[in-house]
């Protein structure tokens, strides 16, 4: 004569329209379609069936209270029940309840209830209600028991409260239409995510969209253009004075809606909007659609999608065809901690932007992190961690080290795991771009640079520097093309630190100390020209810098413009020598081959060498005798002399270069016991600090508690020591050998 059900929510069985089972349930099949009655509130309510019922749950029968769960209002409509609100907009129980059809129109009643609850509820706030029923039903004898439930509770971030489900009146867009040929934009390729793999979360969302409500009840934002009479009619327009025009009102008195739009609502019409539309401005013509959309992967729906669907709907173009906003969506990852943990306040591993371009204290960091917490309790842990990871605080870095930072961490999609380390290591870039501008000015400056004397000539240096440069512009295009920007700092990076500076730049000094004017003239002349044009490639990504040195240098390439934000982006040229590639490329391998066994064999880097060369064929010889300036400042070479063969040379360390094989005497440079002794304490100190990391990464209980990311970073330690270990032995058996 009576069904139990469980809930976490007695309170809300004022509220209640029927009970639903699983159809499938034997055990209530033959209740299907009757009714029972309601306890306290003495309602008769009808017996469903509806497959949201999880029969193994509970006792198999569910209380449904549409105005007050999401999942029992979708069951309500299935079922057309109707819907009782017995909550007020502080969630304390109302007097009478209100009424609604199960699409949300008011009622007078419903079933022949006239939402009348009882007077002992009426302004109870809702807990209080919740004591005061479990007695009641526990008196009546209605209680058959309580027990302990973990369940999800949505908490609001402000209050610190449970949210109640409640009903109200807002605004929607029927968005399906709109979807679909959003859907079709990007199906047909009108439209292309970067990397490819979000267009199925894109995909996911616009194949089952709802309804979109557009309404906020908050301060801020674009008011919902309504305005409503006394009677409670509504009238849409642009402003007051459209609607009362359009619709003849008068003096009749009218209240604006008090509602806003969404915010995304808002941002949905920004690629248009924002360029003078709806009037057709000739900034709408020229520059929509756009190109590129860059953003991140959270925000696809809530703005990607409906920005093409809101431009589609609202733009056309000259045939009456929906205008698409942008032609690709770069979607980027997020910024993660160095353990790859997300960035949160609750777990005080934010950084923020600012404190690395300018710089923060370690007290102020703490105080930062530790401020204003939702978990106080989590203070003191996040403080010690804080401390123990920046305990001077932070030092300043500069707005383009970190930008630049952020280039080249940007691979496709990836999360980023965030690296002070490379932090530093691009601030120590940019000190590297600003030491070389100021070799070059000096080098330059109120010197003849060619500027306005054309009798010049370029060294295989400035020939190969400024074809290293067009390669780098090449590659560097083709990695923006392809949306690769960690590719392009990486190139950028190689040829600013390694071609441009510790190449290029000593290669001129030859030149410019002992060098005819002419081919002073020339180096000056390239020295400027491709620092101007590196400067122009490298803004994009650190405008600060490049455009203070460029104010310096523009003067020098005959440049008056104001800024190096409105020069051409360096293009592609084609009449560069691709033989002073070749040369100067084999040429570096010769002096990189004898800089290694200065290295290997810990001579001093100012001790001249003389080097003795072999097997030489005749562009071989060709390219050292035309080039033996560079050779002698750059590999520090007392003399260069070519022997007919290997047998000619005296005992020597060698290399080669192709077929060219070079030798540097040891006679008086080296004492081979000492080198031996020396060598093999080096060899015992890397083989201690190999068998230590080994162990540690062969210890299971440090494998099966350290982070992934801490794992990695002994691994690389390993494979760094293994490495200098092999060297050392390799080393070692040189010396016993000669």
């Amino acid at each position: 004569d009576h069904l139990v059900v469980a809930t976490t929510r007695p309170e809300t069985m004022l509220g209640d329209v029927c009970v639903a089972v699983h159809p499938d349930d034997e055990r209530f099949a033959h209740l299907v379609g009757k009714h029972l009655e309601l306890p306290i509130v003495n309602r008769r309510i009808p017996i469903v069936a509806d497959h949201h019922v999880d029969s193994e749950f509970g006792t198999g029968c569910v209380k449904v209270t549409p105005a007050h769960d999401f999942n029992d209002y979708e069951i309500g409509k299935r079922h057309q029940t109707g819907m009782i609100s017995i909550f007020d907009d502080t969630a304390h129980v109302m007097a009478k309840a209100g009424l609604y059809t199960s699409t949300g129109e008011a009622l007078e009643e419903l079933n022949g209830f006239d939402g009348a609850l009882p007077e002992r509820y009426a302004g109870k706030e809702r807990f209080e209600a919740r004591k005061q029923l479990i007695a009641e039903f526990d008196e009546l004898g209605l209680l058959e028991k309580i027990e302990k439930h973990t369940n999800k509770i949505p908490y609001g971030d402000r209050g610190g409260v449970p949210i109640e489900p409640h009903l109200t009146d807002q605004w929607y867009v029927r968005v399906e239409p709109m979807a679909k040929q959003a859907t079709e934009a990007v199906e047909d390729g009108r439209i292309e995510f970067v990397p490819k793999q979000y267009e199925n979360m894109y995909f996911s969302w616009m194949r089952d969209i709802q309804d979109w409500c557009i309404s906020r009840q908050l301060w801020w934002g674009h008011r919902i253009p309504a305005w409503y009479d006394e009677q409670g009619n509504v009238y849409v327009g642009r402003t007051e004075e459209e609607v009362r025009e359009k619709h003849n009102l008068g003096d009749t008195p009218l209240q604006q809606d008090e509602d806003v739009l969404d915010t995304w609502f808002s941002s949905a019409l920004w690629t248009f909007s924002t360029l003078g539309w709806p009037k057709n401005t000739e900034d709408l013509k020229t520059f929509h659609p756009t190109d590129v959309l860059v953003t991140g992967f959270d925000i696809i729906f809530f703005w990607v999608a409906r920005m093409i669907m809101m431009t589609m709907h609202f733009m056309k173009d000259e045939e009456g065809q929906p205008q698409v906003p942008f032609k690709k969506v770069y979607v980027t990852g997020l910024i993660r901690d160095e353990e790859g943990q997300k960035m949160s306040k609750s777990k005080g591993n934010v950084l923020d932007p600012l404190d690395m371009i300018d710089g923060i204290s370690a007290d102020e960091l703490v105080a930062k992190r530790t401020a204003n917490m939702m978990q106080p309790k989590m203070r003191e842990k996040i403080e010690k961690r804080t401390r123990k990871e920046f305990p001077e605080g932070i030092t300043a870095h500069g707005t383009d080290a970190l930008r630049f930072t952020l280039t080249a961490l940007a691979s496709t999609g990836r999360d980023i795991n965030w690296d002070m380390k490379r932090l530093e290591g691009y601030r120590n870039f940019c000190n590297k771009l600003w030491n070389a501008s100021r070799y070059v000015l000096m080098s330059t400056e109120e010197n003849d640079c060619g500027l306005e004397n054309d009798d010049m000539t370029l060294s295989l240096a400035d020939e190969w520097i400024i074809a290293r440069f067009n390669s780098t512009v090449k590659d560097f295009r083709q990695a923006l093309d392809t949306y690769r920007f960690d590719q392009a700092a990486a190139i950028a990076y190689e040829f600013t630190w390694n071609q441009f500076c510790d190449w290029y730049l000593e290669l001129t000094k030859p030149v410019l100390q002992n060098g005819t004017d002419v081919q002073q003239r020339g180096t000056r002349h390239t020295l400027v020209n491709v620092l101007e044009q590196l400067l122009r490639l490298l803004h994009p990504v650190m405008p600060y810098i490049t455009e203070t040195i460029w104010q310096r240098v523009k003067p020098l390439v005959g440049n008056t413009d104001d800024t190096i934000m409105l020069q051409p982006f360096p293009q592609v040229e084609d009449n560069v020598s691709h033989q002073a590639m070749q040369d100067m490329e084999w040429l570096k391998r010769v002096i990189l081959a004898i800089r290694n066994i200065r290295g290997e064999m810990d001579l001093s880097p100012n001790k001249p060498l003389p080097l003795l060369l072999s097997n030489a064929d005749s562009m071989a010889r060709g390219r050292i005798e035309n080039n033996q300036s560079f050779l002698s400042s750059l590999a520090k070479l007392e003399s260069i002399e070519f022997i007919e063969s290997d047998d000619d040379a005296p005992a020597s360390m060698t290399a080669l270069v192709d077929t060219l094989k070079l030798h540097i005497p040891m006679a008086g440079l080296i004492d081979k016991e000492a080198e031996l002794q020396r060598l093999q304490k080096s060899i015992e100190k890397a083989s201690k600090e190999w068998q230590r990391l080994n162990g540690k990464l062969g210890n299971d209980n440090f494998v099966s508690k350290a982070p992934e990311a801490v794992i990695a970073k002994e691994r690389e330690k390993l494979a760094e020591a293994e490495t200098t270990l092999k060297q050392l032995q390799e080393q070692q058996e040189k010396i016993k050998a000669l």
